[in-house]
């Protein structure tokens, strides 16, 4: 992925190489300056089933990331497996389609050893939180600078229907005939329980709040957790219609602003206040707009039960949903630590490998016995 680190000139007596990083980095920028939504697009053909969710988050992203002024070459994406997973196919920069849920650890190594990379994760709900549930949460609580997309339709698609680690109790699918008996997860709490710096929700069906979502993503130093609903049409179709129609969006969808009260229903008259009870978050119905009461919107907060308690406000009705950032905090990322670490020890103490291999903690065999290196 390193670019080159000269380029060939004529002298008027053949073509030789120069170093040319001003040059480089010059070109780069004028490349990036200039990169388009068609420029990212692949030969390949895009192998979703018709009415697919992903087709729709696969054009805003590459509608969206000629704003970050990034050249193609800068941008890795790694995946899983899974339907989502296809994603690094579609997109003309480098990538990865890997193996199941180990997208998070095989990005956590790119991104540590090139920081100079803008490193993307593409998972779904089954890649990233069975199989890859171990390495999800490391990634999150490290803080490594990744922006994790994970979509999420409460299925197996690409094995066709079985239920998954966010599907409905009860949800009968190909393996519960009889209904799922597990309790699913809920990948806001997970990422926030995990020490996420960034966790927000979206929907691939709202072009403009899923762009503004990846804006945001995009713009945080550290692990960026975005769980996006999704559609699949096939095996789990219209899972998300009280959330897309605009007949019902209003009244079970809680738009999180920063700044703004948490309102929602009819005319805004519901809204999300404290817990009358001292724990968390509440909902109350016929709220006056001057009520002092209702919670405003600050994903800034240090502490992580605020956003802890956002990701939980459907316990009551699984029907209430908060979209949006529930969480944007600032800390020292992964990469910034071991860098001063590596950097700090390598000041205490030089290398020295002679005297490694002399140190105390060696042994000699021999044929009396294995005995401490005097």
């Amino acid at each position: 992925m390193t670019e080159q680190n000269a380029v060939a000139s004529s002298n008027g007596a053949g073509r030789v190489s120069r170093p040319v990083d001003a040059e480089v980095a010059e070109g780069s920028r004028t490349r990036a300056s200039v990169l388009t939504a068609k420029d990212l697009k692949t030969d390949q053909e895009v192998r979703w089933c018709p009415g697919c969710g992903d087709y729709a988050i696969l054009a805003a992203v590459q509608s969206f990331l000629p704003e970050l002024g990034i050249p193609r070459e800068k941008y890795a994406f790694i995946s899983g497996i899974g339907c989502s997973s296809r994603f690094p196919y579609y997109l003309n920069t480098y990538g990865m389609h890997s193996i199941h849920g180990r997208a998070p650890g095989i990005a956590t190594g790119l991104a540590v050893s090139r920081p100079d990379l803008s490193v993307w994760v593409v998972t779904g709900d089954g890649d990233a939180l069975s199989i890859g549930g171990n390495h999800l949460i490391h990634a999150l609580r490290r803080n490594v600078n990744l922006k994790i997309l994970l979509f999420n339709n409460r299925i197996y698609g690409l094995t066709k229907g079985q239920f998954s680690p966010t599907s409905e109790f009860g949800k009968v699918t190909k393996t519960s005939p009889l209904g799922s008996i597990d309790y699913p997860f809920n990948p806001l709490s997970l990422a926030i329980g995990a020490g996420a710096t960034f966790a927000a929700r979206t929907l691939a069906s709202d072009r403009a709040h899923l762009t503004s979502v990846l804006r945001a993503a995009a713009a945080h130093q550290g692990a960026a957790f975005i769980e996006i609903y999704q559609n699949c049409e096939i095996f789990n179709d219209r899972a998300f219609d009280l959330l897309t129609k605009p007949e019902s969006r209003g009244e079970w969808t809680v738009e999180l602003t920063a700044g703004q009260p948490l309102r929602f229903g009819p005319g805004g008259t519901s809204a999300v206040v404290h817990d009358p009870d001292g724990f968390g978050l509440a909902t109350k119905k016929n709220v006056a707009d001057d009520d002092p009461g209702v919670i405003i919107h600050d994903p800034t907060r240090p502490d992580p039960s605020y956003a802890f308690a956002l990701s939980r406000l459907g316990d009551d009705d699984p029907r209430l949903t908060p979209i949006g950032v529930l969480r944007d905090v600032e800390l020292p990322t992964y990469e910034e630590l071991m860098t001063h670490q590596v950097a700090g020890a390598e000041e205490a103490a030089k290398a020295d490998l002679a005297k490694l291999f002399a140190g105390n903690d060696s042994w000699v065999v021999a044929p009396g016995g294995t005995h401490p290196r005097d």
